[in-house]
């Protein structure tokens, strides 16, 4: 006699998993514009690689005499797919059942998910929809309650994680508790703008503890968190959401003990855009365009910003120079002249502390006017966040090119170098300890006041300034590598790419920050 009738109960089983909360609950999932988290996994990965771990857990039923009646299916969905044919493990709550918070078994294969991301080196992308814990069932006496006392604490798997694998949250629907906590413990996260909220405590606790009655979508929506620095990007809906997580994966290693990818790319590394010459204006005051800069120089339409809505004077992203994955920082001059502001700050040097981990060179361009200024700046600590940022690039490890592009003044400007940078300087950058315009405000207040005319003998003194600030006298004592045509930005820093991949050889492996203020 064989296991006919085991393996048929094995496979009945698998099947009444994968009915979620039932038809009912899948209907109300889809009525309010989201999809299933089987729906979502799908939309997620390459077609038909999803490799699901704990097909049949579930809480069961059983009748008087121990005969198996079904069973409430875990409410945490988690294995292995593939993304452009590299293994990632997926996860997400299954909301369809007890609104994602988690059952006894979806807590178990919760939990599991940074531990397979990291046992088997692979990437993990968390798709989040749920409440966290539920006071419901709680009081009953009897049985085991709490965990052991020497269990591991459950949240350090999901810190260590961070140190070894890329990690990316999606806020699918309404996020709130454990999991809010999960969706930023990670490299990247993004949320749906039409059907997330992200939340530390719903509209019914908020209004019971602190009587303020407000929707989900003023507590936490898109709108909000735009701006928080809670996620890093946001998208139109679900399936842009997992688009944008495809795309944040394809610049980094499965994990810290491998290289990114360098791709090969149709284009010229010799390519020089004519349109270099004339991105920065003559007129110092006047603003241009440092995206599009970083555009001319990358490889075509390989540029992937992160956090675009937080910290908005400083732009981070992903770019391919030449096929090789690397960070990109820059200044946008268009906001607060490209000053780094308190959110910046945070925003440049968590992304240098991720370039780091993943050992991705970075490519800075450079028009730093320095740290913010006034009395907000220093009501938000802007000079500590400031100077983290500062430490951060300074002790970096990975190979770093930075392009002087327009200002460099004070002490915010270290921030834009890594040891051992390789630095190029175009013919429209200015630096100095000072801004011509502060410097001469500070330093020749009693002449300008004394002046027959105070604006023209400012004029006059500032322009004396700049001309002393000439890239030239720098490139002659060597004090950068190189003065160059814009236009040959490119070529210059493809050449480099090329000069460091025996650097990038050795840079495998954990690694490791001090205490930074």
């Amino acid at each position: 006699m064989g296991w006919e009738e085991e393996v048929q109960e094995i496979h009945r089983r698998r099947k009444l998993a994968k009915q979620q909360g039932g038809e009912e609950g899948i209907a109300k999932q889809h009525a309010q514009g989201r999809l299933t988290v089987r729906e979502r996994i799908d939309a997620l990965l390459d077609p038909d690689t999803f490799e699901e771990q704990g097909k049949a857990t579930a809480i069961p039923d059983y009748d008087g005499d121990d005969k198996f009646l079904g069973f409430v299916p875990a409410n945490y969905v988690v294995g292995f797919g593939k993304i452009e044919g590299r293994r990632v493990v997926v996860g997400g709550e299954d909301f369809t059942l007890k609104g994602g918070s988690p059952n006894a078994a979806g807590l178990r294969k919760s939990v599991y998910a940074e531990h397979l991301a990291v046992q088997y080196k692979a990437p993990l992308v968390r798709m989040l929809e749920g409440g966290g814990g539920s006071v419901k069932g709680g009081g009953r006496r009897g049985g085991t309650v709490g965990d052991p006392v020497f269990s591991a604490p459950r949240f350090r798997i999901i810190a260590d994680a961070m140190g070894h694998v890329p990690i990316v949250s999606v806020a699918c629907g309404a996020v709130a508790g454990f999991p809010a906590g999960r969706l930023v413990a990670a490299h990247f996260s993004v949320m749906s703008r039409r059907t997330a909220q992200v939340l530390i405590g719903g509209p019914a606790l908020v209004e019971r503890a602190l009587g303020v009655s407000m929707t989900k979508d003023e507590l936490g929506g898109a709108q909000v968190h735009a701006r928080s620095g809670v996620v890093d990007n946001l998208a139109e809906d679900e399936r842009d959401a997992f688009a944008q997580a495809r795309r944040f994966l394809g610049y980094l290693p499965s994990s810290v003990d491998q290289r990114a990818p360098r791709t090969a790319t149709d284009d010229n590394p010799e390519r020089m855009e004519e349109e270099l010459l004339h991105a920065v204006p003559r007129n110092a005051r006047t603003g241009f365009d440092m995206r599009a800069i970083v555009r001319m120089v990358m490889d075509v339409d390989s540029f992937f910003e992160i956090g675009a809505t937080y910290g908005r004077s400083q732009i981070a992203g992903f770019a391919r120079l030449d096929g090789q994955p690397v960070g990109i920082l820059a200044n946008d001059c268009m906001v607060y002249a490209g000053a780094m502001t308190a959110e910046a700050a945070q925003k440049y040097r968590r992304f240098v502390e991720m370039c780091d981990t993943f050992h991705l060179p970075i490519v800075n361009f450079v028009d730093q006017p320095g740290f913010m200024i006034g009395p907000e700046a220093e009501r938000k600590g802007t000079i500590r966040y400031g100077m983290a940022a500062v430490c951060a690039a300074v002790q970096a490890r990975v190979p770093w090119a930075s392009i002087q592009v327009h200002k460099g003044f004070g002490v915010a400007t270290a921030a834009h170098y890594g040891p051992d940078a390789y630095v190029l300087s175009w013919p429209s950058v200015e630096t100095g300890a000072l801004p011509v315009e502060g410097g001469v405000a500070v330093a020749f207040h009693r002449e300008i006041e004394a002046a027959d005319d105070p604006e023209a003998r400012r004029r006059e003194l500032e322009e004396q300034l700049r001309a002393g600030r000439s890239p030239f006298p720098r490139a002659e004592s060597f004090a950068v590598h190189e003065l160059i045509d814009p236009r040959e930005t490119r070529p210059a820093l493809c050449r480099w790419i090329d000069w460091i991949q025996p650097l990038l050889d050795d840079l495998t492996g954990p690694t490791s920050f001090p205490v930074r203020p």
